[in-house]
Order: C-alpha cells, then sequence, then structure tokens
C-alpha cells in the first residue's frame, strides 16, 4: 500500500510537539506526584503522562479522524482507514519522575503488518528521532542529520543495553546472563532512549522482556529504518511487544540470538 508519507510525518511532529508542550511544565516540578497502576509492584502514571496522550489525540481527532489509536493510558478507538497510532506519552515514568532526561515520547503509525514509521521524541533535551518511509534522520540541539546503525561484527565488541536489570523472569534473566558475558559493555536504565542509540550507532544491542505494543513500535520503526534489526527472542515479528531484541545488524541480531536460546 502506498502512503502519503509528509502527510503523516507532518502528523507526527504536531503530535511530538503538542506532547512536549504538556510534559515540559511538569518535569523536574517538585510538586508532581504519581498515582501507582500496578498491585503488588510500581507501575507510575503521573498527571503528564494523561495531558500529553490527550494533546496527541486531540491532534489526531482534527487531523485523521479516520486513524484508530492505541495509548497506554486511554486505550483502543477504532478507525475506518486501517491505520493506527500507537502511542506512549511518557515511556520511561519512573525516570520522569526521578527527574533523568532518558524518558521520551513514543509514537507509530501502524498497518495489518506492523509500524511503518515512528518517532522517539525527548522534549527536554530536544531531541526527535524519526524513522520509517524512507526517513532516518535525528533533530537536535546540532541541527538535523542522518542516521544509520554501526556495524559492530562481534558480540565481544558490542554494547548491550536493557532498562531493568532484572529484564524479566529467572529464565528470561538467565538468558540475558548469557548475552550480557559476551559482551564489551552492559549498562542499564535508558527505557526508549536506549533504542534511539541504536538507531544513531551509538550502541549495538537492546534486550527486554514484558514490553507492550506501545513500547516498541515506535523504537522498531526508527531502528529498521536505520538498518538494524528488532524481533522476539526467536527471531519472529515483535511488533505486539513482548521479550525484544534490538541489533545494529544481522550478524550481532544472530549471535545474540543464539545465546537467548542456548538454554
Amino acid at each position: 500500500m502506498t502512503y502519503d508519507r509528509d502527510a503523516l510525518v507532518a502528523v507526527a511532529d504536531a503530535m511530538a510537539d503538542a506532547a512536549r508542550s504538556a510534559i515540559l511544565p511538569h518535569f523536574r516540578n517538585r510538586g508532581l506526584t504519581a498515582d501507582n497502576k500496578l498491585t503488588g509492584g510500581f507501575d507510575p502514571v503521573t498527571v503528564a503522562d494523561r495531558a500529553a496522550e490527550q494533546a496527541m489525540r486531540a491532534v489526531l481527532q482534527e487531523q485523521r479522524p479516520q486513524d484508530a489509536i492505541l495509548g497506554e493510558e486511554f486505550g483502543n478507538q477504532p478507525g475506518t482507514s486501517g491505520l493506527i497510532w500507537v502511542l506512549d506519552p511518557i515511556d520511561g515514568t519512573r525516570g520522569f519522575i526521578t527527574g533523568t532526561p532518558t524518558w521520551g515520547v513514543l509514537i507509530a503509525v501502524s498497518d495489518d503488518n506492523g509500524p511503518i514509521y515512528g518517532v522517539v521524541d525527548q522534549p527536554y533535551i530536544g531531541e526527535r528521532f524519526r524513522g520509517g518511509l524512507g526517513v532516518a534522520e535525528a533533530q537536535g540541539p546540532m541541527g538535523t542529520t542522518a542516521f544509520h546503525t554501526r556495524q559492530t561484527a562481534q558480540l565481544s565488541e558490542a554494547t548491550l543495553f536493557s532498562t531493568f536489570p532484572e529484564v524479566g523472569t529467572e529464565a528470561e534473566r538467565q538468558a540475558f546472563e548469557r548475552v550480557s558475558k559476551n559482551v564489551k559493555l552492559t549498562r542499564y536504565g535508558m527505557d526508549c532512549y536506549a533504542y534511539a542509540l541504536v538507531a544513531v550507532g551509538q550502541v549495538d544491542l537492546v534486550i527486554e522482556a514484558g514490553l507492550n505494543a506501545y513500547d516498541i513500535q515506535a523504537p522498531i520503526a526508527v531502528i529498521e529504518a536505520a538498518g538494524g534489526l528488532v524481533t522476539n527472542w526467536q527471531g519472529a515479528p515483535v511488533h505486539m511487544g513482548g521479550q525484544v531484541v534490538a541489533a545494529a545488524n544481522a550478524e550481532l541480531h544472530q549471535q545474540a540470538l543464539e545465546l537467548l536460546n542456548a538454554g
């Protein structure tokens, strides 16, 4: 199917701009509080999360009311166009409430086969990563530049990221450790920003588990536009979430899959 790239890019930018305006007044505001969405754990949501998603939905209502929406905070809205916008208003709310600048706004537009275009936006730093429909570019304080994943060929030279050291279940943690023990450097805690760093050629791998569609669809579009791969731990499509491995290139992807499944 042929899509109007310029129209979709413009709408995504308008949504990201609206989310920035809704979020930034709350960031590092000492009066900010968070509700907990999770019984028996901690999954925070703030007024900024809700305001950002509402702002993005308002843009879609005005400019593309025919499209469906899946958002983290306000669920599903049906559409008639065959396209769905998948929204995470603040990916990394734990980071947001502690003042770190590595959270981000995730925007993807998808068809039945998965994401066709995505944006990872970091409002406080002022960085926006766009990918899909022939676009692969980063916009930030130093201007706008094209990007590409790097070509590290050996796992022993790779840098690996994951948001949480715990990763998932005990079996998932053991699988992650098999990869981690074989890379040059493992780092934690970057949320969606780690996926953007894969796209721009700064790191090589992100491995996580337990993700939702709104956590991963925008990163898939951005990384694949840059030449990387994003799949589940068996190498299958992962746009509906679950166990995720994002790799800078096919060689590292295969090496990571072999270790993830070695147990």
